[in-house]
């Protein structure tokens, strides 16, 4: 009677890491340490730029509405109603472009054929990569001319309304308009997001909902929409920090103004990074300083936004 021989044990580990271990590892720690420096770097930088204009104010730099930052005897800067305008853009864009995003994922990924589910996700990713200057180009040669008559019937129908009360600009050069725009440029980026988190929805969690009697839609409220709510959030986060940083699109169709107004078929508001791109290249002096000064402000906003966004992310991912 013969016995076979018994599979011979792995070696010890001998507690040597292999010089390609070692190298990746710190290669990857190297990135990681990389962008905090040049985040450190950039914050430190719009600081110490921006110190100038902030000691010589002799204004309140958020409060204030005024912007002349020129004068430089009693140098006063406005920051406040750009800080408004950024924030205001941003969010209509976002409360238009969500649902619109949700629902383009949602017909891509369950309810399309796939050959025009492959062609429409294709379309909708070409949308990043036309160029801000494009969008702009089109807001204000087409888009802009094409509200006229509806901002001048949502007067008449829903004046009583405080966003709407009117009277429309006639050019729509308007915070409505330049939301619209800058919809239509977050869009792709929160359909992305919301499309690879929809099909990342476990079959078998899709599977016992129909199996149970749901019908299609039962099945992606009920499976689909509690499973990618953190991703959905993500994705529209990014597509807000997108939008709060717009500069070309934004400054070919605002006027420039500097007053806080909630009306939203009126010109009057403007954004952070359009007041930037507009005045930077007559400013001198403490008008340059000045302007680095919102670029700071911006900054931050946008810094929180993300934050904010990893936050309820990684909270809804430890829900799921």
């Amino acid at each position: 009677m013969t016995t076979t021989d018994a599979p011979e044990a792995a070696p010890p580990p001998t507690g040597k890491r292999r010089i390609g271990d070692v190298a990746f590892a710190g290669l990857a720690r190297g990135s990681g340490l990389l962008i905090l420096l040049i985040l450190a770097g950039v914050a430190a930088f719009l600081v110490i730029q921006a110190w100038p204009s902030l000691t010589a104010n002799t204004a309140n730099f958020l409060a204030s509405t005024e912007w002349d930052p020129n004068v430089r005897e009693e140098p006063a800067f406005g920051v406040a109603a750009l800080a408004f305008g950024t924030v205001l853009a941003a969010a209509i864009a976002l409360l238009l472009a969500t649902p619109v995003a949700i629902g383009i994922a949602l017909f891509i990924v369950f309810y399309a054929p796939r050959r025009i589910a492959s062609v429409l996700g294709y379309l909708v990713d070409l949308l990043a990569a036309i160029p801000s200057v494009v969008y702009g180009l089109w807001g204000i040669g087409f888009l802009a001319p094409e509200l006229v008559p509806v901002y001048q019937a949502m007067v008449r129908y829903l004046g009583w309304i405080p966003l709407f009360s009117g009277p429309a600009s006639t050019s729509a050069r308007t915070m409505l308009t330049a939301g619209v725009v800058l919809a239509v440029m977050i869009l792709p980026i929160i359909t992305a997001m919301s499309r690879d988190v929809f099909q990342q929805t476990p079959q078998g969690h899709r599977e016992a909902a129909l199996a149970m009697g749901a019908t299609r839609w039962e099945m992606i409220r009920l499976a689909v929409l509690p499973f990618g709510k953190s991703g959905v959030i993500g994705g529209a986060m990014l597509g807000l920090g997108r939008a709060l940083g717009e500069t070309m699109a934004v400054a070919m169709i605002l006027s420039p103004a500097l007053i806080v107004s909630w009306d939203l078929l009126q010109s009057g508001n403007q954004t952070i990074a359009a007041h930037i791109a507009l005045q930077y290249p007559e400013a001198t002096g403490y008008g340059v300083s000045a302007l680095i000064a919102a670029g700071l402000v911006l900054f931050a906003i946008t810094l929180i936004v993300n934050m904010a966004a990893r936050y309820v992310v990684s909270r809804g991912s430890k829900e799921s």
